[in-house]
């Protein structure tokens, strides 16, 4: 599989695109004048505590509050990895979790309330685990996490786990071991994929830092009156390079010089052998139109993709899951129905798994595949499913597909998706996609005439609208108006406003 990384600077944002056989399957995009939070520490202060959800809200200094779970300061470190933010990987491991905001342990068969793990008052020191989403503010965790090159360490842990991608049994135990050897008793490494194959020194090189960069949060946290900003994460580029630039990667390909010379710098001194991968574009043309990335940008801001065989898929996001249809659309197949739809969820498979990693879509996904009749094609279904997964860096959980051809799915949610960062609302229609059909508009325009002539008898009434509106009124009801002037003695006039959204009306008196 070819893999490139396309980067496109600007003044404003900074745009980065990931490439596999040519096919965009991700895409960052960083703002110069407001970073994300994910991956920040703070230095917080609790400003409630809720019993009865088991959760707390916290200032860090942002627009909206925090919050976060008791979950998120006492848990055992297998949900802890599969929930929160650790390089985007799934790993696996043995761990005993050290609270790091209470002495207190669990009781026996059960773990800590709230209430004893916090106070209202409190300074805690918490890291950003997910983005303030639509109306919430930003998931926050006590378990700091602090990715590296080969590494993520885990200051407040005991743990080591080793990414499950690496799947050789004799690398895992030869990591395993250098890292028994390196860590104390106090703190926990998880093993990343990148660390496959690296000797020790480059791996007690790569912890050293992690260390001695730990050290220094605490004590600028020391220092600090909450709520404030302790260790902000690294930029976009610079986590590409940390997370995704690999001898895997066959180029990176920056457009803007004094972005190249300072990926040049941090290649050379950190990278060396990977200097070669790096590229600077320099041709006329637009670096994403050139790499086909605007296009597929376009795509994905559609709720329709088509399938090659001319079926297609529907995508509609909501606040609480997002719901994936599948229909067979143009292809009829050639003699067997049961084939025509195995063959189109099929393919179905593969086009979801690109666009959940394309759109970062998260949270609760629920698929409706056409219904098959035959066990052994929704096996084949669902298997396919999750192989087409598997490259993507955030972790899925793929449920059963049921007899009525339903799955459900999870995927770890960090971030906002494409959609929602890059689209608003339309005002028209206020993100339902419909708009009142214009009789139905028009009868509501003619009540509220009706009733204002009822109640207080005016002389005149001026509807002002849209131009189908009022093109609707004159051609349509224009018996109705002439009726209702003739029987209260009241004058209406019409006036078209043609920058109003189609719903707006205004109906005033004098």
């Amino acid at each position: 599989m070819k893999r490139e990384i396309i980067v496109n600077s600007s003044m404003v944002e900074t745009r980065v695109a990931v490439l596999e056989d040519g096919q965009l399957v991700e895409l960052m995009i960083g703002d110069v004048k407001k970073e994300g939070f994910a991956g920040n520490i703070y230095k917080g202060r609790v400003l409630k505590i809720l019993p009865g959800m088991q959760a707390a809200f916290v200032d860090v200094g942002l627009d909206k509050d925090a919050f976060f779970f008791v979950r998120d300061i006492y848990e055992d470190l297998e949900e802890y990895e599969r929930v929160l933010t650790a390089g985007e990987e799934e790993f696996e491991g043995e761990a005993r979790v050290v609270p790091p905001l209470s002495s207190k342990r669990a009781p026996r068969g059960g773990q800590p309330s709230i209430e004893e793990l916090l106070r209202e008052g409190q300074e805690v020191l918490v890291q950003v685990a997910r983005e303030p989403l639509g109306t919430k503010g930003a998931r926050i965790t006590s378990h700091i996490t602090l990715p590296g090159r080969y590494l993520v360490y885990m200051p407040t842990e005991q743990h080591i786990g080793i990414s499950r991608k690496i799947e050789n049994e004799g690398e895992r135990v030869r990591l395993r071991r250098i890292v028994q050897e390196l860590i104390a008793g106090t703190e926990g490494v998880i093993v990343r994929t990148a660390g496959m194959g690296k000797k020790r020194d480059e791996i007690a090189a790569d912890l050293e830092f992690l260390q001695s960069l730990w050290r220094k949060i605490k004590i600028r946290a020391e220092t600090l009156t909450p709520p404030a900003l302790v260790q902000k994460d690294l930029d976009l580029v610079f986590r590409i390079f940390r997370d995704l630039f690999t001898r895997e990667v066959t180029r990176l390909v920056v457009d803007r010089e004094a972005e190249y010379e300072r990926c040049l710098e941090f290649v050379e001194s950190l990278f060396p052998d990977l200097r070669s991968h790096l590229f600077l574009y320099t041709e006329e043309e637009s670096i994403f139109r050139s790499f086909g990335v605007e296009r597929e940008v376009e795509k994905a801001l559609r709720p329709k993709v088509w399938l090659k065989s001319g079926g297609y898929i529907v995508i509609e996001e909501t606040e609480a899951l997002v719901s994936i249809d599948v229909n067979t659309g143009r292809h009829v197949g050639k003699h067997d129905f049961e084939e025509t739809v195995f063959k189109t969820n099929r393919e179905a498979t593969r086009e979801i798994s690109h666009q959940v990693r394309l759109r970062d879509l998260g949270g609760i996904i629920i698929i409706d595949f056409i219904d098959m009749a035959r066990q052994d094609h929704r096996d084949r279904v669902l298997a396919e499913l999750k192989e087409h997964l598997k490259p993507d860096r955030s972790p899925t959980n793929v449920a059963l597909l049921s007899e009525l051809g339903l799955v459900e799915m999870t995927r770890k949610r960090v971030k906002q998706g494409l959609m929602r960062s890059l689209s608003v609302s339309c005002p028209s229609c206020g993100g339902t996609g419909l708009l009142r059909a214009i009789p139905s508009l028009a009868h509501q325009i003619l009540r509220e005439a009706e009733w204002r002539m009822v109640k207080r008898k005016p002389g005149h009434l001026k509807i002002r609208a849209h131009p189908e509106a009022v093109n609707w009124l004159r051609a349509e009801e224009a018996e109705v108006i002439e009726a209702l002037q003739q029987k209260f003695g009241s004058e209406i006039s019409l006036a078209l406003e043609e920058g109003w959204p189609v719903e707006k009306y205004q109906v005033s008196e004098g």
